[in-house]
């Protein structure tokens, strides 16, 4: 998405009530990001090979994305050639200033 973009209009999309005052446009529509997070399941499990993934997650905030890669993950192992062994983790981090 280049810098200039101005986005979507938000009236294109089921804005829930109480951002509606909020929002002014949309830049990345969630079937956009659905898709990204599918095209990177499967760069992992081409880059990965046949070798155990070891997934992390950085709890406050990354949980909704490290579930849908994982599901994307999950579908391709099952769906695939081959089965890799995915081991799941989770770490909360406090920032320090």
């Amino acid at each position: 998405i280049r810098d200039e973009e101005s986005g979507y209009n938000k009236n294109l999309f089921c804005i829930p009530k109480h951002y509606e005052e909020d929002l002014e446009r949309v830049f990345i529509p969630h079937g956009l990001i659905l898709d990204r997070t599918e095209r990177l399941a499967r760069d992992i499990m081409q880059d990965m090979g046949s070798h155990h993934i070891v997934a992390l997650c950085v709890l406050k905030g990354g949980y909704k994305f490290f579930a849908d890669l994982l599901d994307h993950i999950k579908a391709l192992n099952q769906n695939g050639d081959k089965s890799v062994p995915v081991t799941v983790d989770f770490v909360r981090i406090k920032s320090c200033c």
